[in-house]
């Protein structure tokens, strides 16, 4: 027997790395599942991971907590089911106004199948993690955030149409293709 596997055919228990399952509030490193030991009517999951589960990358979101999760675990056949709820906040820039603000991503009707196949257990830590990052929204907006604040580009960046006075450089006008410049030059007010 290695690293709490029992040998092929035998019947484990439920291996953890980190607390015990089914205590809430448990920091748990990976959310492991002993099939063997996996009553045929269920059970119920509970716990937390730790925010390092997601590694995402320095110029991307930051989570700020836990994955937390509240789940059922059910066999069926040659897959488990697993339902309930999973949640993680994180930080976020907002598109418009480039402020990071915290948004939790909360998902209260998860439900992720997994593949058993041969394996004596199946960590599923990768499959929460996945459910989350898949939720992430596509361009973040600071008014969607936890505690909202208005979504609006400081008028102090729009220097387009703006009188000289405020002190912004206006941008350079685009230069023209000289292919056009010929037309420029055509006076069309007699034309019928």
């Amino acid at each position: 027997m290695t690293g709490g596997r029992t040998a092929k055919g035998g019947r484990g228990s439920l291996t953890w790395r980190g607390k015990k399952p089914g205590y809430d509030s448990a920091m748990n490193k990976r959310l492991l599942i002993e099939l063997g030991s996996l009553p045929e009517e269920g059970k119920a999951y509970s716990g937390e991971l730790p925010e390092t589960v997601f590694d995402l990358p320095e110029d991307d979101a930051t989570a700020t907590g836990p994955l937390v999760y509240d789940l059922w675990a059910h066999r069926f056949g040659s897959e488990l089911l697993l339902t309930g709820s999973i949640s993680a906040p994180f930080e976020f820039t907002c598109v418009v106004t480039l402020k990071r603000f915290i948004k939790t991503i909360a998902l209260d009707g998860a439900a992720i199948s997994l593949e058993i196949g041969n394996q004596g257990e199946i960590d599923a830590t990768e499959a929460l993690r996945e459910e989350i990052l898949i939720n992430f929204p596509a361009d973040p907006r600071i008014d969607e955030a936890d505690e909202p604040e208005p979504c609006e580009i400081d008028s102090r960046y729009l220097s387009v149409d703006k009188p000289g006075e405020d002190g912004l450089p206006t941008p350079p006008r685009a230069g023209s293709d000289d292919r056009w410049s010929a037309l420029d030059s055509l006076d069309l007010k007699d034309q019928p």
